[in-house]
């Protein structure tokens, strides 16, 4: 398998545990208060610790300050920073700068004329995260079930690793992945019987949904991977004995 999985806004063990169980490769755990998912940092701790060597723990954050990004980078430890907010470029830098962590920069995607910023971007994040725009008025970035239109991304030359996120379902992740050949595919409410509440047999049927498509998937797999952060074996997923993470993890 060379796409990645990541399922966004776990909140519970259960869901953590389906998601794990299921071959989610990211588990993105949300520090953003007007969110339905956001997570103290005691929860945090908790499911950080559950899923430590069997998916990559990803930190989503919100235009967060350097205390906020400090007490997460303590409490979860996670293997990626996501920033959903209006970082800067610079802002993106220093953030990586700082903490010695790889970081999935969001650009919000409505129009060819939101690219303009992604050479700048893509030059100090490790990963890049194309979601859907918020609507005027939205109180947070994502998680909104928005999509947008896949086909701006169909000619992008882009050597980063990147994924998309944005109203995906087990019903579209197919033709998401078939036309902007992305190496990894983020969900969160389409994962979810309501704001927040993630359903463990939707998380099952999106993951099997996304290897189904990987296996017809024209990118090459090469193209795919980038030493950011733990590729997980088999065991590594709790599958049999836990061995060592290696440092290959695939786009």
């Amino acid at each position: 398998m060379s796409l990645l999985v990541k399922i966004c806004g776990l909140s519970t063990r259960e869901t953590l545990d389906t998601a794990l169980e299921a071959g989610a490769d990211m588990a993105g755990f949300v520090f953003f208060p007007p969110s339905p998912r956001h997570l103290s940092l005691e929860t945090a701790r908790e499911l950080g610790r559950r899923a430590k060597g069997r998916a990559a723990k990803v930190a989503l954050t919100v235009d967060a300050d350097n205390a906020t990004l400090e007490n997460i980078a303590e409490t979860l430890q996670p293997d990626l920073l996501q920033l959903h907010g209006k970082e800067t470029i610079a802002r993106v830098r220093d953030i990586k700068q700082r903490f010695g962590l790889p970081v999935m920069k969001v650009i919000a995607v409505e129009t060819p004329a939101d690219l303009v910023a992604l050479p700048g971007y893509a030059s100090v994040a490790d990963r890049i995260l194309f979601d859907a725009r918020a609507p005027k008025g939205a109180t947070r970035p994502g998680g909104l079930g928005a999509v947008f239109d896949w086909h701006v991304l169909e000619k992008l030359d882009l050597q980063l690793p990147f994924m998309v996120s944005g109203g995906l379902t087990a019903d579209n992740v197919a033709e998401a992945i078939r036309v902007t050949r992305a190496g990894g595919v983020d969900v969160s409410s389409g994962v979810e019987s309501s704001p927040g509440v993630k359903d463990p047999e939707m998380i099952r049927n999106f993951i099997r949904a996304a290897r189904a498509a990987d296996l017809t998937s024209p990118l090459s797999p090469d193209l795919r991977r980038q030493p950011l952060t733990p590729t997980l074996s088999p065991q590594g997923r709790g599958e049999g004995e836990e061995t060592a993470p290696l440092n290959d993890m695939k786009n």
